[in-house]
């Protein structure tokens, strides 16, 4: 079969987020480009489109409504204590500097000047245990969630005055690269829909073509040292073509891979009833009013886990647990409030920009959402009493492990400190609680101290949690141009990086903790950096 040949001043490897805004910056700047990506043309945008769609920024007009005192300086120190981002990380660390200074500018505002508009209030994540995570609130909610932001990228790019000088081309297999007197010039690959080879040859490639987290056996492979043996059961939650195919590329052409066992997993994951991928799952928004139980049905502890704080550390503590997996155990009214399903897929009346059903919703709970899950996830188990909920967590694993005794040890201990009021509350949890409800956003999502076995609260749920697999925040190692480096750190002439490919910048911009939203602006500064140096 005849090879194809394309021609561009620019080839880009990958469409997602980074990928586009490369693209868009390069025809800015009057280069040519040829887009190669693996998936089909309706899934443009790659796995952003299923994405939530909140950024992290730091001194926005959002805060500033909210008398939100941030700034530059205080994000930087927060991501770098968060994050254990050492002063050995040379690129890792000037790419973390380069967010923290340019997202509000390249960022917030470039998004803001495209249409983009988000959420009023800004939301608080990752706080740290220790006070050393997000010392404000700064996730920044897209309004209609990362298929809007993928809409409007793609809008962009494909009415784009300079739309001629682009060719998109869908279905192709990237597999290695060019090199011709000393610089990369090209790739080679398969259009896989037709076992077709093909060839595309440029001035410059930039490769974003996403990371590891989509091959579960390279996420094993590079499985977290502080996070124990990885567990049996491990759910993917990236994108099916995020494989680290181009990794192996790049690494065998000379660059730098680092940091690959920096991962961004999740610990509340449960399998999909309608799987596009193998092993595919959703990641739960984990109450902070449900116990977190052990597979024997034990409250884990001495230090409870409640999510919004840390999630390195409930993915470390899950794994730590008999069979690498728990149990959230809450009732009717918990769920309706607080849980939440990552991604637009789950949060329609956000992600189709419905105000008023969004605000309906917040104010009497996601019904819809609340049925989803009940009627059709085989990890979620509803009954009127313990009894009857331990003898079905028992039949969802085909076993006894769920110990009766335990739960209800655990629940009447709980219930029995709220009971107690807040004046004499020491459960670490319900501390928790009370400081996040302090923040009007957290407050609308989280109840007010909900003991679980309240009979006006039913039905009693438990959902099996599971951990998933999401982002690899290591990758090809940068500069702050975007081109790859050597291990010796010296620039492969041609080549460039951005994205979740690199790491979101230098090969690991945020160390071993994000926090959180600094993915999807990771994607657009990063590309952006790419396609103006290109």
């Amino acid at each position: 079969m005849p090879v194809l040949h394309y021609r561009a001043e620019v080839v880009i490897a990958g469409a997602g987020i980074a990928g586009i805004c490369a693209a868009i910056e390069a025809l800015d700047r009057g280069r040519s480009v040829v887009l190669l990506d693996r998936d089909e043309p309706a899934q443009l945008g790659g796995l952003a489109r299923e994405a939530f769609g909140g950024l992290w920024f730091a001194g926005t007009p959002e805060q500033r409504r909210w008398r939100i005192r941030d700034s530059a300086e205080l994000g930087l120190r927060d991501w770098l204590a968060f994050g254990e981002l050492g002063p050995e990380e040379r690129w890792g660390r000037a790419w973390a500097e380069t967010y923290v200074e340019r997202c509000v500018a390249d960022v917030h505002d470039w998004l803001t000047g495209l249409g983009i508009r988000f959420l009023p209030l800004p939301m608080w994540v990752e706080r740290g245990l220790s006070g050393n995570g997000n010392s404000v609130p700064r996730w920044h909610v897209v309004q209609g969630t990362g298929l809007v932001l993928v809409e409007t990228l793609a809008r962009r790019l494909l009415e784009h005055p300079r739309r001629a000088r682009l060719e998109l081309k869908f279905q192709h297999r990237v597999d290695a690269l060019t090199r011709a007197a000393g610089r990369i010039c090209g790739v080679t690959g398969t259009v896989e829909t037709q076992d077709q080879p093909f060839e595309a040859t440029a001035e410059s490639v930039v490769i974003a073509s996403g990371g590891i987290s989509g091959d579960l056996d390279r996420v094993r492979r590079h499985w977290p040292a502080d996070c124990g043996r990885p567990p049996a059961t491990l759910l993917n939650g990236a994108h099916r073509f995020a494989d680290g195919h181009l990794h192996d590329a790049v690494s065998a052409a000379g660059a730098a891979v680092t940091h690959l066992d920096w991962q961004w997993n999740y610990a509340a994951g449960i399998r999909h009833w309608r799987p596009r991928r193998p092993a595919h799952g959703l990641s739960l928004v984990p109450p902070k009013s449900a116990l977190w139980l052990n597979a024997r049905g034990e409250r884990i502890g001495p230090r409870p886990l409640v999510a919004g704080f840390d999630t390195h550390e409930l993915v470390a503590r899950l794994c730590a647990e008999p069979g690498g997996y728990g149990w959230l155990l809450l009732n009717r009214r918990i769920a309706l409030r607080e849980l939440a399903v990552s991604g637009a897929e789950f949060n329609p009346a956000l992600r189709d920009r419905q105000r008023l059903k969004f605000l309906l919703e917040m104010a009497t709970g996601q019904r819809w959402l609340y049925d989803q899950l009940t009627r059709n996830s085989e990890d979620v188990v509803l009954a009127d009493d313990l009894p009857e909920l331990v003898e079905r967590m028992n039949a969802v694993n085909g076993d006894d492990v769920v110990d009766l005794a335990a739960v209800a040890d655990a629940v009447v201990r709980y219930d029995a400190g709220i009971a107690r009021g807040p004046r004499f509350h020491t459960d670490e949890q319900l501390l928790r609680i009370a400081s996040a409800r302090r923040w009007l956003g957290d407050r609308l999502r989280t109840c007010a101290f909900a003991p679980i076995g309240a009979r006006r609260s039913r039905p009693l749920l438990a959902i099996r949690a599971c951990v998933i697999s999401r982002k690899s925040m290591g990758g090809i190692r940068s500069d702050l141009a975007g081109r790859v480096l050597d291990a010796a750190g010296r620039p492969l002439p041609g080549l460039y990086a951005a994205g979740e490919a690199a790491g979101f910048g230098g090969g690991g911009m945020h160390g071993k903790r994000s926090l959180e939203g600094t993915f999807l602006g990771g994607c657009i500064l990063t590309g952006r950096s790419a396609g103006r140096n290109v």
